[in-house]
Order: structure tokens, then sequence, then C-alpha cells
């Protein structure tokens, strides 16, 4: 299938082959055809199978094929959970619009006001934004989302994981006029999305692809044993010094970890950038425009301040500290692996980390290979999570005895 096939305007065609893009990718091509139809879509869509395009060009296709005649508020609303995905969002759509004389227009949290007011005074073709700042500006009556005529949730099971549920519901009842509504996850597992797909769309069409081999991740994944804090940091800095790590995202729980590991690599001659979540936006977008230009190769971040980062040729993710859950995992090995290339995903695991290593190996369906640096090997065995005491068929019986004679005294 190419992209001539759906139907998209020359000029699209010609942004796509500028872009590099030769052909659609399985998530494209279930989608587009649906989304042209003005079909409502829920869809399962893993980081780096092409999802923005995905909503983007039928979005794009929409404005050119029914131009509005006087100008106003955003006829197509994209809500991200965080600012960097808004404007990775935000760059791709004004790429793909090149030529078509298209107002796009970003509003997220982190940024000064003025600016922001004055640009909604404006005309708005398409607008991505995060839902916190954007609910602002409606309780302000400084953006109208009578105007929305499609509203895209991306990344809908991050945007629940940030409490943002109630927020985007308020949103989608004050565009009351929209005519289309797309959900894309990462996951549908669990119930949560599908009650919140529920709420903002009309009879979807669901949609979960399988890429091909030839799209997919080849993610390889292990784990080092690491006796406690130091030698979990000996451990890491061995991988950073190595040869093959070209660009590495080192993900930490908490932004007072990130702030002394970046002075203790600092001090160990490693030089990277870091992202914590209390960051203001100038910063945050100073420290990955550093990452993304090679300026360091390490990029320190908690999960929080990693949401949405999505950088070419990232070559390894090490997990310093682990995930406090599997999904949050299975979100930060995708960062890196993508669009068919290979990756490295490598966890520095503690004993008391070995419950959540098992709910992982369970979540993924494989386990995860355990290796050893030689001049590091670790000095304890492998400590094993903690399981639950089966009930013996004999305390079963004692139980019951207990209970009925319990009811023949009463």
């Amino acid at each position: 299938m190419l992209f001539e096939d759906f139907q998209l305007d020359p000029t699209l065609l010609e942004s796509l082959k500028a872009m590099g893009h030769k052909a659609p990718t399985t998530i494209q091509q279930q989608t587009i055809p649906l989304a042209m139809e003005q079909q409502d879509i829920l869809a399962r869509a893993p980081t780096g199978t092409g999802k923005t395009a995905s909503f983007l060009l039928p979005a794009l296709q929409h404005i050119i094929d029914f131009p509005r005649r006087f100008s106003g508020h955003a006829r197509v609303l994209v809500l991200t959970p965080t600012r960097e995905l808004a404007s990775q969002v935000h760059r791709y759509a004004s790429h793909l619009a090149t030529g078509l004389n298209l107002d796009i227009g970003i509003i997220t949290g982190g940024v000064p006001y003025a600016p922001q007011e004055e640009a909604l005074k404006k005309n708005i073709d398409i607008l991505v934004a995060t839902p916190g700042r954007l609910m602002e500006y409606l309780d302000k009556d400084l953006f109208d989302a009578q105007s929305v005529e499609m509203l895209i949730i991306d990344e809908a099971d991050r945007m629940l994981d940030m409490g943002f549920a109630a927020v985007v519901q308020a949103i989608a009842i004050q565009a009351q006029g929209r005519k289309q509504n797309m959900l894309f996850s990462a996951t549908l597992e669990g119930g949560g999305v599908t009650r919140f797909a529920k709420e903002l769309l009309t009879d979807p069409v669901t949609i979960e692809t399988q890429p091909p081999r030839s799209e997919k991740a080849k993610i390889h994944q292990w784990i080092h044993l690491a006796d406690d804090k130091s030698h979990k940091y000996a451990l890491l800095c061995n991988i950073l010094r190595r040869e093959e790590v070209k660009r590495a995202i080192v993900f930490v729980k908490t932004r007072e970890v990130v702030a002394s590991l970046e002075g203790q690599l600092t001090r160990a001659g490693i030089s990277c950038a870091y992202m914590r979540g209390d960051m203001e936006q100038k910063a945050r977008f100073q420290a990955l425009g550093r990452f993304t230009k090679g300026e360091v190769n390490v990029l320190l971040a908690t999960d929080v301040a990693a949401r949405g980062i999505d950088v070419d040729d990232i070559t390894h993710v090490i997990n310093y500290d682990m995930p406090r859950s599997a999904d949050a995992y299975v979100h930060r090995i995708g960062r890196t692996g993508r669009a068919g290339n290979k990756g490295t995903a490598i966890s520095l695991a503690e004993a008391h980390d070995m419950r959540i290593v098992a709910k992982i190996e369970r979540y993924i369906e494989q386990p995860l290979k355990r290796r050893i640096i030689e001049e590091l090997r670790p000095k304890h065995k492998e400590a094993r999570p903690p399981s639950k005491k089966k009930v013996k068929a004999s305390d079963n019986k004692k139980t019951s005895k207990k209970s009925k004679a319990k009811k023949k005294k009463k």
C-alpha cells in the first residue's frame, strides 16, 4: 500500500515525500481510511509505529476538503499528556502542513501566559494542547471549544496515569459541536482506557494492530544484579563508558536522585543532561536540545519528565531505578528500538527490586536475562521475591472444624 491509495491531497503527499515517509505503517493503513470516513476511532498504537500521522493526515485532509469561511478558534484539537509530546506533535503537524497556509497553534503549561493569550485571539486551524493549561483558558473564556470539529486524544493511558481524565471530559463537554473523535493509547488493557473511551467516543471502531517484524522494535533486554547502591552506580558508569552506548536515557524514580546522580556522573567525567518534573519549560527544552543535538549522549530523567520524549537513534535505555509498574517499564524501553531499529534496555536491580522484576517478566511474557560484568560480579545470590503461602489442606480442615464448633456453641 502507498500513501497515494488514501486519496490524500497532493500537497500532503509532497510533504510526506520530503519527510522521507515512503509507505504507510500498519497502524496508518488501518486507521487513515476509517478516519477519513469520519468514524470515531479507538486505537492501540505503541510508540514508534507512526501513530501521529495516523490522526494528523486525516485531520489535515478534513480541513482541506471543508475549508471554513470565517476565521476563529481551533477546528481540530489534539490533546496530549505532556509538553514534550505536544511540542513534537505540533512540529510534525507543521511539517506535514507545509504549503497549505494553515494556522497551527500550541498551548502547554510551563510557558508565559501572555504570548499564548495573544495567539488565541488569532485564527487557529489545528491546536495541540495539554489539558491543564487549555482548561484555564476555557475557564477564562479565552478559548472557545465550540468550533472544534475533531477531537483527538493522544497517549490516553498516560493521560489517565497523570490524572487528566476529568479535565479531558470537561473539555469534551465544551466541544459540543465535534463531529469526530479519535483516541490513541499504547495499551487497552485494564479497563481504564475503555471506560474513558466510552465517555468520549461514539460507536468507535477499535483498532489493535500487530506490526510486522519490519516495524517492531527489536529491543534486547537484560538485567545486572546489584548488591547495593554503590555497586549499582559502578555498574552504571561501566555501561555508560562503553563504545556502543551512543545515546542513552537513564531512568530514575525521583528528582532528588536525578540531581545527585547528575553530580556524581559529572565528577566521574561522564557528561549528561537531565530532566525533572519540576523544571521550567525552557530548561526542559534546553536539556532535550543538548541531548538531541549530541552535545551529551546521556539523559537522566524521571518517568514524569520523560513522557513524550521522541528522539531518534536512542541506542540504550537504562533503568537505574526500576519502575513502579510493569506498564511503566514498557513505556520506558519504548524510547529505544523505534521504527524497526534495534535497541537495548538494561535494568540494574537490587534485592528489593525483584518483586517488580517478576511482575515485568509476567507482563511481557518473557524472562529477562541475567548478565554479569566480570570485574563487577555481584557478591550475593539473586534474591527471590516473596511468594504467597499456600494454605495446606489440613489447615483448611482445622479451620472448618473450628467454625463448626463455634456454630454448635451458638
